[in-house]
């Protein structure tokens, strides 16, 4: 017994001096000099956590204190916050995880911190499942944003931690909170400017949904290093004399792809890792004086194209006009001498640290005495502020709340001018509409076409670079339902969405009139009990619905016999009995896939991405049709592991499945050289050689190359990658990979 206390008390001297060591090491990561007062503010917040989490252990065992004190050290060495941020770091779990109360916070730090700290606890309610729990923490963490967006910096540190650290966690949490990564975080980093925050956050999210696809491409990426360094060392030689005689000031670097783009690149195009070959990147990074910026910048751009042919359809221009993040910089992609397209960026060393650091970055440079660097991040603050409308609008349903949020995250830009010359961005794909309500809600509400370059065009056009546009309107224009299919910015989708919604319950209102009338004529009583049963003869979900259709008549006033409806029996379908219906024609007969714990459990395979054994996959509960498996790389996993995470249940497939008739469909897409008999020999090798049945073929040929959609039944992944290989040793030109079908 003895032993074992001598062993417990040297555990806890143990973490108690590596605790110490954690916290001497954040604050010698701390970038800008303290003062005392800060000195012990800092202290102050690190005893609170250390009171707060002292009995608390994270999922690898660890002190859990080790948690706060890593988020707090990666807001001040990789995005550079300050001593606010770093206290917020410290006691961010406090209010969720103790006895403390956010008016503690508030008493011991400030308004100020207490706020910031209200918007990073999760909101701990149950909210009806309609809504999904998850969209409404987001919605409580962004709405904060209109306050302070350190909020959202602070939960960026925190979820990359909780990300480096994701190894310990259960399989269903590695692949739910990295979906919500991928959802909703590393689009807000990318928002924000912070370029290395946004690319660690992808690339370990794919660590864990597309496990295999991640290893192998991280296996090939080192094998090529030695090689790639060397082609770096050779392409950058020629720029570097050039450079040192032009008298700039530079520093010259390859800097690799991430995992994640890579990835996507392939899985965009449909190639394979060795036809990527846009694997770096060169960086110019120029010291040079505010004042010189942009002149030092276009030096280095002549120097590079007149060494190498550049692509004149590759260079862009985000020095002239930054992006919305404050990102600046030149980039142009040229012709190496092997005949490889190498892409070249150039930016000052000021340009560099708000790509690497992002928000953080523009406020020191914002708010420093020079004024030039001011006038060049503006842009940040405009996204803000668009952001904050968003924001300030939210609409009642929570989900559809982070649909507008998030398309102000994900779009490129495009610069539209006013007829007075005015510059005005707007995500790629936005229309006349999207232009007009861009100007003023009203103008929008009232838009009826639009003038392109002195050309007239309907509302629902897609707007280019450097349009310049004129808004018609009329008083007798209203918003209208089908205006939702060709908005892209959630500020004009928020305002159609709020002006149908308020229209909807002004026609409600005399619905509910002509009901309760109708009620008090058939001498029944108007109560909640009685409306449900004529929602449920209607088969309307809400008494807005209902209504609302018997006003705009469609519901016909001659089909109300009220008497009749309440006095009939009517089944009532409650939730639960719908959650675990089953679609008895989409079973599967046979349980090759255990989900849960439970090798019974019946469940469906999804037509949207057609799992096969071999795929990693996931289940989800649905409302009506029970669990449907998906892979965790379906083009529709994120969006539900990251909204309805409370439905994920683990699945997978049964380590020896009994090999009998049972085939699954999986497609592929299949790009070559057109070819005389190109399809028979296909369907040679597919059908005669390894006697793999074809659901369906597709093939369209065009000026000399086909394409073609192949879905086939086979046994499982090893047997769908033989077949390929087998394609590809007869075919070795061309392009095959997995696809979808949709069916």
């Amino acid at each position: 017994m003895a032993e074992k206390e001598i062993s417990i008390l040297d555990r806890e001297e143990i973490e108690r001096k590596e605790i110490l060591k954690r916290y001497k090491s954040l604050l010698r990561s701390i970038r800008h000099e303290l003062t005392n007062e800060q000195k012990k503010e800092i202290r102050s917040a690190f005893d609170l956590a250390l009171d707060a989490h002292k009995d608390m252990r994270r999922k690898s065992g660890e002190p859990y204190i080790y948690h706060p004190i890593a988020v707090a050290k990666i807001a001040a060495s990789e995005i550079g916050l300050g001593t606010t941020s770093i206290v917020c770091a410290l006691i961010h779990d406090v209010v969720e995880d103790s006895e403390y109360t956010n008016e503690d916070i508030r008493r011991k730090f400030g308004d100020k911190v207490a706020k910031i700290v209200g918007g990073l606890t999760k909101i701990q309610d149950v909210f009806d499942h309609t809504d999904s729990m998850q969209a409404e923490n987001f919605r409580k963490m962004l709405l904060t944003l209109s306050d302070d967006v350190r909020v959202i910096l602070v939960k960026l540190c925190d979820r990359l931690h909780n990300m480096r650290t994701l190894e310990s966690m259960s399989r269903k949490n590695q692949l739910k909170i990295s979906s919500e990564t991928l959802f909703l975080y590393a689009p807000l980093a990318h928002r924000l400017g912070l370029y290395n925050v946004k690319t660690e956050l992808e690339d370990l999210a794919i660590k864990y949904t597309q496990k295999e696809a991640y290893k192998e491409i991280g296996l090939k990426l080192n094998a090529k290093k030695a090689a790639r360094d060397r082609y770096i060392k050779k392409f950058i030689e020629p720029l570097k004399s050039s450079l040192d005689e032009s008298g700039l000031t530079y520093e010259i670097k390859g800097r690799p792809k991430s995992i994640y783009s890579i990835l996507k690149k392939m899985n965009n195009q449909g190639i394979a890792f060795e036809q990527v070959y846009d694997l770096f990147a060169v960086r110019i990074i120029i010291d040079s004086k505010p004042e010189r910026e942009k002149a030092d910048c276009w030096t280095a751009y002549s120097i590079v194209t007149d060494i190498y042919k550049p692509n004149p359809q590759r260079t862009r221009d985000w020095i002239t006009t930054p992006k919305s993040n404050g990102y600046e910089s030149l980039h142009t992609t040229v012709m190496a001498s092997d005949g490889k397209w190498v892409e070249v960026q150039i930016r000052t060393k000021r340009m560099d640290e708000i790509a690497e650091k992002g928000y953080a970055a523009h406020w020191k440079y914002k708010n420093n005495q020079d004024g030039v660097a001011s006038a060049k991040t503006d842009g940040v603050d405009g996204w803000l502020s668009r952001i904050k409308e968003v924001l300030d609008n939210p609409s009642t349903n929570a989900l559809e709340f982070l649909d507008d949020f998030k398309l102000q995250l994900i779009h490129d830009e495009i610069y539209v001018f006013t007829p007075g010359g005015d510059l005005k961005k707007l995500p790629v794909g936005a229309t006349a509409l999207d232009f007009a309500f861009e100007i003023h809600t009203e103008v929008g509400n009232k838009c009826i076409g639009a003038k392109l370059n002195n050309k007239l065009v309907p509302i629902s056009h897609v707007l280019s670079n450097g349009d310049q546009v004129e808004i018609l309107t009329s008083e007798k224009q209203y918003p209208k339902e089908e205006w939702l299919n060709y908005l892209v910015t959630g500020k004009a989708i928020a305002r159609v969405r709020n002006y149908l919604r308020e229209s909807k319950r002004e026609a409600a209102d005399l619905g509910k009139a002509i009901l309760k009338k109708k009620f008090g004529k058939d001498k029944v009583v108007f109560n909640d009990d009685n409306i449900q049963k004529v929602l449920r003869y209607f088969k309307v979900n809400s008494p807005l619905d209902l209504f609302y259709s018997i006003q705009k008549g469609l519901i016909s006033q001659d089909k109300l016999d009220i008497h009749f409806i309440v006095n009939n029996k009517i089944k009532t379908i409650t939730k639960s009995d719908s959650l675990v219906k089953q679609n008895s024609t989409n079973k599967t007969n046979k349980k090759e896939i255990i989900v849960g714990e439970d090798k019974d459990l019946d469940y469906t395979l999804s037509k949207c991405c057609n799992p096969i054994p071999g795929d990693d996959i996931f289940g989800f509960i649905t409302i009506g049709e029970g669990v449907k498996i998906h892979r965790t790389n379906c083009p529709n996993a994120v969006s539900l592991m990251s909204n309805y995470g409370y439905r994920v249940i683990k699945a997978q497939w049964q380590d020896s499945l009994v090999k009998d008739d049972k085939k699954f469909i999986a497609g592929i897409k299949i790009i070559g050289i057109d070819d005389v008999g190109i399809v028979s020999s296909l369907t040679d090798i597919i059908s005669k050689n390894h006697g793999v049945n074809m659901k369906s073929i597709t093939i369209e040929s065009n000026s000399g190359t086909f394409e073609g959609t192949i879905a086939l039944f086979v046994d499982d992944t090893k047997h769908l990658d033989l077949l390929i290989k087998s394609i590809l040793e007869k075919h070795p030109t061309m392009q095959i990979s997995r696809v979808d079908l949709n069916s």
